[in-house]
């Protein structure tokens, strides 16, 4: 319920200038400080329902609905301020609802899909993206002129800000505030193509553990069903030799 609360304020604080005007503090260290707080939640709850064993259908329903509503209301904050671009966040977001869709389709035929080793990796991968992200932006925008040409992750001389940065780290220079948030910002957008892969990963290891289990259902109800028409079969005939036994000769 907790990270439910959050999301309307951290889309308040990521996309006014709120955090500011009315306390004083910079939008992003106010938003990573709320997103990180509500991400914690959900290894928190999860860890206190194992070790006191307490699942209700209630937190089952909700948590899932909390985590792709955090997730999505920062992803897309980010491209309102232009510091994640909106092809990723389709591809991210397309996924979890495809997950979300095959789940609930393999819950309806009694089949359970456990999350993969991958699924939680890009979760991890997720929330350390959007969190550089938003520790990059300078009140609400990217640090760079040059976002949506090329590629800072990949072109990182054609980005001048960054140069400048690298040029400051390796003692050229007084490293600044604006330095880090340049190398934060061109961290998570490269950590944001591994997020893309990742979950496309996953995506295709979930599907292809429902169509396993599907395939292995099929296969157990055909055999019981195989089974079932032998067993009748044998008594039927059982029954005739008995009931043929039992006639009067001629």
């Amino acid at each position: 319920m907790s990270r439910i609360f959050v999301v309307p304020l951290l889309v308040a604080v990521l996309l006014t200038p709120f955090s500011e005007d009315w306390l004083g503090v910079p939008r992003h260290l106010l938003a990573a400080s709320l997103f990180l707080a509500a991400a914690f939640t959900d290894y928190l709850d999860g860890h206190i329902a194992r070790r006191r064993q307490q699942v209700s259908r209630l937190g089952q329903l909700l948590d899932p609905i909390a985590d792709k509503l955090l997730i999505s209301a920062a992803l897309i904050s980010l491209v309102e301020n232009r510091l994640a671009p909106a092809w990723a966040v389709v591809i991210i977001i397309g996924r979890e609802l495809a997950v979300s869709g095959l789940r609930s389709i393999a819950a309806a035929d009694g089949l359970v899909i456990a999350a993969s080793k991958v699924g939680k990796f890009k979760m991890g991968a997720q929330v350390l993206a959007i969190t550089m992200l938003i520790l990059s932006s300078v009140r609400g925008a990217p640090p760079v002129a040059n976002f949506g040409q090329a590629f800072p992750a990949i072109q990182v001389w054609s980005v001048p800000e960054l140069r400048e940065a690298v040029r400051h780290f390796l003692g050229a220079g007084a490293t600044t505030a604006t330095d880090w948030q340049v190398l934060l910002y061109t961290l998570g957008r490269a950590t944001l193509w591994v997020v893309v892969l990742s979950a496309c990963l996953s995506m295709y290891q979930y599907f292809r553990a429902f169509y396993q289990s599907a395939v292995a259902r099929a296969a157990l109800e055909r055999e019981a069903a195989l089974a079932q028409t032998k067993t009748t079969t044998h008594g039927a005939v059982e029954a005739t030799t008995r009931a043929a036994g039992r006639m009067p000769a001629g």
